[in-house]
Parts: C-alpha cells; sequence; structure tokens
C-alpha cells in the first residue's frame, strides 16, 4: 500500500511516516503544503505509480487555514480512485462538509488526537485506501446534531440514527454489533429499515450504504 503524507511539521510527519512504514505500509513522498501535495501526486502519476492514500493536515502554509483540505478536494477531483485521509486538531464540520461533498468513497476525517491509538489509526489508512470511509466519532456527533434539525432523518428510530452514525464512520456490520452489543443479524435488520426510511431503492449493498451515509451528512 502506497501512502503519501502531507503534513508541515516536520515532527509529525516523520512519526506518521516512521508509524507506517512499521506496519509494512510504503511512505513514497512526505510534502509539507498544499501545492507540493498536489505536485508530489502529479509527477508520482506521470510515473505510472498513483498513491494508494493520501494522508494531509487541514491546515498548512501559506495561510495555516484550509490549505490541506483545498488540496485534497482537488485531488478527489483529479484522481478520485486516490484514497484520501485528512487529519485537524479540532473538529471542524465545514471543512468536513467540502471534502465530503461529492462522495464518501475512500475518505476519512480523523482528528488527529487518533493517531495515538495506533491500530485504529492504521485501519482507518488502510480502509480508506480500499475505498471505505473513515470519520471521527466526534465529527459524526457534530453532523448529527445538526441533521436533527431537519426531517429527512425524522422518521428513523434512535438506535437506527445511532446505526447509521456508525455507518457514517466506516464501520462494518459486525463492528457496529460489536459496538451496540447485539447481534449481526439485528444489525442487518436496523439496516434493512434505514434503506427503506430513506427510499433507497434495491441495489447492492455497498452502494446503498455510501448513499445512506451521503443522506445522513447532507441533511
Amino acid at each position: 500500500m502506497r501512502v503519501v503524507i502531507a503534513e508541515d511539521s516536520v515532527l509529525l510527519r516523520e512519526g506518521l511516516t516512521r508509524l507506517l512504514t512499521d506496519r509494512g505500509l510504503e511512505v513514497v513522498a512526505g510534502v509539507g503544503d498544499g501545492e507540493a501535495l498536489l505536485t508530489s501526486v502529479e509527477e508520482l502519476a506521470a510515473a505510472g505509480g498513483l498513491p494508494d492514500v493520501v494522508v494531509a493536515d487541514v491546515r498548512m502554509p501559506p495561510t495555516h487555514t484550509d490549505e490541506g483540505v483545498r488540496a485534497c478536494v482537488e485531488l478527489r477531483r483529479r484522481h478520485p480512485q486516490v484514497g484520501v485521509l485528512v487529519l485537524s486538531q479540532y473538529v471542524e464540520e465545514r471543512y468536513a462538509s467540502e471534502l465530503l461533498a461529492g462522495s464518501t468513497r475512500g475518505v476519512g476525517y480523523l482528528l488527529k488526537d487518533r493517531v495515538a491509538e495506533v491500530r485504529e489509526f492504521v485501519e482507518a489508512v488502510q480502509r480508506v485506501a480500499a475505498g471505505g470511509t473513515a470519520l471521527d466519532p466526534e465529527v459524526v456527533a457534530q453532523l448529527l446534531s445538526r441533521s436533527r434539525k431537519g426531517d429527512v432523518l425524522e422518521g428513523l428510530t434512535p438506535r437506527e440514527r445511532e446505526v447509521l452514525g456508525l455507518m457514517a464512520e466506516g464501520r462494518t456490520n459486525t463492528a457496529i454489533a460489536k459496538q451496540l452489543v447485539v447481534s449481526d443479524g439485528a444489525v442487518e435488520k436496523h439496516i434493512s429499515n434505514i434503506f427503506l426510511k430513506l427510499g433507497l431503492a434495491q441495489s447492492p449493498e455497498d452502494h446503498r450504504r455510501v448513499l445512506a451515509v451521503l443522506t445522513y451528512l447532507n441533511s
């Protein structure tokens, strides 16, 4: 698995590189700003070796506001097959919404504190690289709080909202069942009810999961 890291703190960038390489991932580039990120990925593409995933800070030079997330949005436009996992010091809902506006495939948004949970962080990188979703529970909590003001999800029960929130974090049915201490069958029933109540027609399971999460995040 090939990874590009975009982080202006040299110490954190080297730390992330060491953490990922120690677990068998190949860090093919490390850069310190958004422009360098785009340039690096284009150079890798020209050489015939796009990365599987980019791990990038939301705030990078020169203004340390939104350069990182804007570079990631542009990267997703140019190379939608490349996973993007952004790291942020705090929950910044506007940036999360901007990153997720097009599609939740191969995208993640985590707080930097989660890096300390090494196993979970590496799993998030791998999940995003494989086309999955990895959203920080704090981000999901804020989006869920906002979504309660809309009427799209009003038909869902509290448990169904909880299941949908965990789906938005990128968790599998088995992981959701473990988190909620229920059976896999119970989770499957909740998800079927969610699809029905959101009016998602019969289609491949993965496709409907993405549509359900998009409905949730955009409501």
